[in-house]
């Protein structure tokens, strides 16, 4: 089991004396191998619930659990991929994909087999023995999905992965995380700053509020996307023109939108 739940959970920071909440009473459950996008302005949290997920921030509050269990550290049923790609420069493709699975134990022969298997799931053949600063920004980002899903965890954890991409790749990147979704399923909290990206990645939307961050409403993107068969359109842009995405990209757009101040542009 893979669910994460948020019971209550608030979080304040402290500085200079003084408090700081940033999160204010969330309550959340992700189903197992659900796709959950966090959207929501600039400083509401939605970073600070993924790094509680993850296990490198607590509650102020309330409980943040995944199969029932309170979490207390990281651990290895949880990945987390980054917007800085975070791989070890000195490291080859195939040496960042292999450093976890080394850390689980797995015998050496498991160990290629799944790298393998990986470097041609992502497209990264022919790049086993390149170097980081040899790759571009989506080849590095390949690498790191790579990685996070070669430790066949039970929950995946995105924090804007695709942010420090250019346009085109990251459209590219968004189609292959679809594909990857739908072939491995993981339980994936994923935060981003990008509605449209929201929308077509994630079952449902979870939209907050200014700091402190509450939820201000949860949109089922995954109920619409199986009505209009969503799935039977190969490209981004083809998703993207149906009346149907218009529509929740606007709504999920002007609900941010109305929480902007009026000095915000």
């Amino acid at each position: 089991m893979s669910e994460i739940v948020f019971s209550g959970v608030k979080r304040v920071f402290k500085r200079d004396g003084r408090d700081f909440p940033t999160l204010d009473g969330i309550d959340l459950t992700v189903a197992e191998r659900e796709f959950v996008a966090i959207v929501g302005p600039s400083g509401c949290g939605k970073t600070t619930c993924l790094r509680m997920v993850a296990g490198l921030e607590f509650p102020s509050e309330g409980r943040v659990t995944v199969a029932g269990n309170a979490i207390i550290a990281p651990g290895p049923e949880r990945a987390v991929v980054f917007q800085q790609f975070a791989l070890f420069p000195w490291k080859t493709v195939a040496e960042n994909i292999e450093f976890g699975l080394k850390s689980k134990g797995m015998a050496a022969e498991e160990r290629r087999a799944t790298i393998a298997h990986y470097i041609e799931l992502m497209g990264l053949q022919g790049y086993e023995s390149a170097f980081p600063h040899q790759l571009s920004g989506g080849m590095q980002q390949r690498v790191a999905i790579a990685r996070a899903y070669a430790l066949d965890p039970a929950v995946l954890l995105m924090d804007e992965p695709f942010g420090a991409l250019d346009a085109q790749t990251r459209t590219v990147m968004q189609e292959e995380l679809v594909r990857l979704a739908r072939r491995i399923p993981r339980t994936v909290l994923f935060i981003t700053h990008a509605v449209d990206e929201a929308v077509y990645l994630a079952d449902r939307v979870v939209v907050m509020t200014r700091r402190p961050g509450r939820i201000r409403e949860i949109i089922d993107v995954g109920t619409i996307r199986r009505a209009e068969n969503w799935d039977r359109l190969e490209r981004i842009e083809e998703v993207m023109d149906q009346p149907s995405f218009v529509h929740l990209r606007t709504h999920i757009w002007k609900s941010l939108r109305e929480q902007q101040q009026p000095n915000e542009h």
